[in-house]
């Protein structure tokens, strides 16, 4: 455990130091309350040592600052008193510390108050992969493991705060999916889900994203891209799905293909969002209509 020690006075900062890498952790000492924030900072020790007194910050506002500062991480606080006054202890708990030691240092009382911070920061530690699991988990589709519909909600409200840059919109579809699913069982057709799934995440650049957006459908944001640009790119992912040569006795081609419809977020049509999904949405419907395995822009649908 990587433990930080903050105390003016040179005399207990030896004794502290002393106590903490005898019970096997590793030390980081600080001579005043200022360059222990900066240290804490630098490091992100799981332990803060703080003597109540010092010049700068002092423990209760080194303490505030740490419990202001963390995310999803807890720093254990030890504060250390002069006396253990009870009104020490108690502005010292209210400002964030969890424990208490006073001087002169018992280097037993301060082992055993180690071994409680080792506990609680690894179960917080421990707790905070959890969260992080389940936070993925939940904006991640399960089948084909791409993100999903509250991932890409949260991702297009990123984009509507930055309408300076250009985007666009695609929305994809598997062609005649449901007599695939008829003709060759759903195990089969969540297997060309996932192939097709593969490749249009493979053939997009990693600034670009991809989604499931429901059953056979996908969506693409292509960001900084122009319209052209992203029609470019998805005909290069239509021939790319058109290119696995999945066998679809059901479809004039032989093979599993997809339409797509793209709309844009550029200089002379910043729609909102939901505007945009409605004309990709529409694009697809045209591309659908007009023989399918094609790509069908928004903006050629307005001008005629």
């Amino acid at each position: 455990m990587k433990v930080l020690i903050a105390d003016d006075d040179q005399i207990s900062r030896m004794i502290t130091k002393a106590a903490v890498e005898q019970s096997g952790h590793e030390c980081i000492v600080a001579v005043d309350g200022d360059s222990a924030w900066q240290l804490y900072q630098d490091h992100s020790p799981e332990a803060v040592v703080t003597d109540l007194m010092m010049p700068g910050l002092n423990g209760l506002d080194l303490c505030r600052a740490i419990r202001e500062a963390e995310e999803d991480t807890y720093t254990y606080i030890i504060l250390v008193t002069s006396h253990g006054s009870r009104k020490d202890v108690l502005a010292g708990m209210e400002a964030g510390a969890d424990d208490y030691v006073t001087k002169p240092l018992d280097p037993f009382s301060l082992h055993i108050r180690l071994l409680a911070a080792q506990r609680i920061t690894s179960l917080h530690a421990d707790l905070a992969r959890y969260r992080s699991a389940l936070t993925e988990q939940a904006r991640t589709d399960p089948l084909t493991k791409l993100n999903n519909r509250l991932k890409l909600t949260e991702d297009l409200g990123q984009l509507r705060s930055r309408e300076d840059h250009d985007y666009c919109l695609a929305m994809v579809d598997v062609d005649n999916f449901k007599s695939y699913n008829d003709i060759y069982g759903h195990q089969a057709g969540d297997a060309a889900l996932v192939a097709i799934a593969t490749t249009l995440a493979r053939e997009v650049r990693k600034a670009d994203a991809v989604y499931r957006f429901g059953g056979e459908e996908f969506l693409l944001v292509l960001r900084d891209e122009s319209v052209l640009g992203a029609r470019t790119v998805m005909e290069r992912v239509r021939s790319a799905v058109h290119d696995l040569r999945i066998e679809h006795s059901g479809d004039p081609d032989g093979v599993l293909t997809i339409s797509a419809g793209v709309s844009a977020f550029t200089d002379g049509h910043r729609a909102g969002t939901e505007q945009l999904l409605r004309e990709a949405d529409l694009a697809l419907y045209a591309a659908k209509a007009s023989g399918r395995n094609r790509v069908t822009l928004a903006s050629a649908l307005r001008s005629e």
